[in-house]
């Protein structure tokens, strides 16, 4: 699996994050991170085009797989505000409490395997007022799509980097201490409805 999780994996993931569905949604969220923003999952820096970059003063980009670390030089290359890597997992922000603004999470909720705590640590270093900037996919609210959602969730993972398709997002970001400000829940236009059902919004710690 080493040259499948190094070269192809990253390109699959990279193309299927940047189809047009994907980007409709991304420009609606991204716009939201301000002052000192942790990104969580920054992959391949597919949402450095939809910044507001007159309102971000650092941005930390934590994101463990150094080929999309790569694939994601030349989209922040151009950026007016300094970026710091974390080389590192979801489950590990090696930062302080209270020290970030916003935390930004795209389509990422759906592959960290413990979850739970890394959405502690996000909880841990905002600062208070600070927000949880969320687009997530996951379990549909139809019977007939959540059931293949579950039937195709072995499969899609093993190829997908580890991506769920039936984790509830905004169930997890409750649970993990946060008070959802807003979730716009719905079928993103022109994707599969398996792996279309999008959950996008601002929480913020309890």
């Amino acid at each position: 699996m080493g040259f499948y999780r190094d070269h192809i994996e990253p390109a699959l993931v990279d193309f299927a994050c940047g189809l047009k569905p994907v980007r409709r949604e991304r420009a609606a969220i991204a716009p939201l991170a301000r002052g000192r923003v942790l990104e969580v999952g920054f992959g391949s820096g597919r949402n450095a085009p939809y910044y507001d970059r007159s309102a971000i003063t650092r941005l930390f980009a934590l994101e463990p797989s150094e080929a999309m670390r790569r694939k994601a030089a030349r989209r922040i290359a151009d950026l007016p505000f300094p970026v710091e890597w974390l080389d590192l997992p979801g489950e590990e922000i090696p930062l302080d409490d209270a020290s970030v603004d916003t935390v930004l999470v795209t389509y990422t909720l759906c592959t960290i395997p413990d979850v739970a705590r890394a959405l502690a640590g996000m909880r841990r270093v905002l600062k208070p007022g600070g927000r949880l900037a969320f687009l997530e996919h996951g379990r549909a609210p139809d019977p007939g799509v959540a059931r293949w959602q579950d039937r195709l969730n072995g499969v899609w993972g093993r190829l997908a980097g580890g991506c769920n398709l039936n984790r509830d997002p905004v169930a997890l970001i409750e649970r993990a201490g946060f008070r959802i400000e807003r979730a716009d829940r719905h079928y993103a236009r022109g994707a599969p409805r398996f792996a279309g059902y999008m959950s996008a919004g601002l929480a913020v710690p309890r």
